[in-house]
């Protein structure tokens, strides 16, 4: 969760064996020797404490936690990274190892992930791997930023069963070599065609990637199978998913989210606002209670997705802004209803002010990053906003982040 967090001694809390090869040495789910409900109670009473000391002893209800209904295989979206797990070392594909940027753990069988999503990453590593020693095809070093590889992006619909496998290289094959990638890519893709999985791919992308950052980004797209997107489907709503399109990486804990988001915001009325609206799940599901509802992202792709899904849903009452909150509030009416589900840094304290003045009556915050919750909390309280209940829900077991709930009032002047 925070700084303060990861430094605590965990050896206390844990009772229990990982299950996980990889445990300790990938950098992710350091919850693991700690059973489900101690982890819980961690997360409960960590946020509670938080908190507690941001409304400086004025009373709310806090309502606990809600469990996540999968404590394995529940992350729809993973990001892998081609590399080794030492200088020179075995040719990998998986997580970046605790503590190094460097040094890429050779992930077989993660248990956040459907056995679909670890066959089909073993798969592309096992097909990459002989031409890699052969020296045919290389990983991109960071340091000298040469070679071809870069990342494995896969995405899975928890209800559909779809799969969306995204390979992202450099454009060094691509300028040096055309042919020999094409038939790279041909030979790859019909292998992952003939995977015996649970679900079924969707869509195989390749994508070009020449940014200096780690991070995933596309200069170029090709879709080599089928399409670009999956349909994922909660409450009774069915979602397209784009490569980047923002979706909570927990299908059956975000129903539990978005239904306790719901819940709290049973006043919203009139003019909805849905801000950092990603593919406009939460504007979709709050459509029926208000007579508009609209979606402010500043993600365009995530925006396409948001209008394609409300027109795949039958909502006609709902609208989508691409922009950045900040600019786009100063086009937009005065709203009767607001709800937040700001990024992990929480909302930009320009645009928050610019929220506040609004006045409406209850504000609904879905934070990904308690820490940012308790500070915004202040400008709410300096606004005239107390805190009137609160909640968790898991969305990452195994790990130390949490979704926090906070429903908060305008009090009477």
């Amino acid at each position: 969760m925070s700084k303060k967090k990861e430094q605590i001694d965990l050896t206390p809390y844990e009772n229990r064996e990982a299950i996980c090869p990889h445990f300790g040495k990938c950098g992710g789910c350091m919850y693991q020797k700690i059973s489900y409900d101690r982890q819980l109670e961690m997360k409960a009473a960590y946020v509670k404490e938080l908190l507690d000391e941001a409304c400086s002893g004025t009373d709310f209800e806090f309502e606990g936690i809600w469990p996540s209904p999968s404590e394995e295989g529940y992350r729809n979206k993973m990001e892998f990274t081609f590399g080794d797990e030492y200088k020179d070392g075995p040719f990998s594909l998986g997580l970046h190892q605790k503590k190094s940027f460097m040094n890429i753990v050779n992930i077989t069988d993660c248990h956040l992930i459907h056995p679909d999503m670890n066959l089909v990453r073993n798969t592309v590593r096992d097909y990459f791997q002989p031409f890699y020693e052969r020296g045919e095809v290389s990983f991109r070093n960071a340091k000298t930023r040469q070679g071809w590889l870069r990342h494995l992006l896969l995405r899975r619909a928890d209800a559909t069963g779809e799969i969306l496998v995204v390979l992202v290289t450099t454009s060094e094959l691509t300028q040096t070599a055309p042919i020999y990638e094409a038939a790279l890519l041909e030979g790859l893709k019909d292998l992952l065609l003939m995977l015996p999985l649970d679900g079924q791919i969707a869509g195989f992308l390749h994508i070009l990637n020449d940014a200096l950052s780690d991070t995933v980004q596309s200069d170029q797209t090709n879709i080599l199978y089928g399409r670009d997107h999956i349909y994922e489907e909660i409450l009774g709503l069915r979602f397209r998913i784009s490569v980047f399109s923002f979706f909570q990486t927990n299908s059956k804990g975000a129903e539990v989210l978005y239904g306790k988001a719901r819940e709290y915001a049973s006043s919203a009325h009139g003019l909805l606002f849905d801000l950092y609206s990603g593919t406009g799940t939460i504007t979709q599901i709050m459509a029926a209670a208000v007579d508009e509802a609209v979606g402010v992202e500043i993600v365009e792709e995530a925006v396409e997705s948001a209008k394609e899904n409300a027109v795949l849903n039958g909502i006609d009452n709902v609208r989508f802004v691409a922009a950045d909150v900040l600019k786009a509030l100063d086009d937009l009416p005065q709203p009767d209803s607001i709800i937040l589900d700001p990024p992990r840094e929480g909302v930009n304290p320009k645009a928050l002010w610019k929220i506040l003045s609004y006045g409406v009556e209850n504000i609904v915050y879905v934070s990904c990053k308690p820490t940012s919750l308790a500070r915004d909390i202040a400008a709410f309280r300096a606004a005239g906003y107390e805190l009137k209940k609160a909640c968790c829900v898991d969305m990452f077991p195994e790990t130390e982040h949490v979704e926090t709930i906070a429903s908060l009032q305008r009090q009477p002047s």
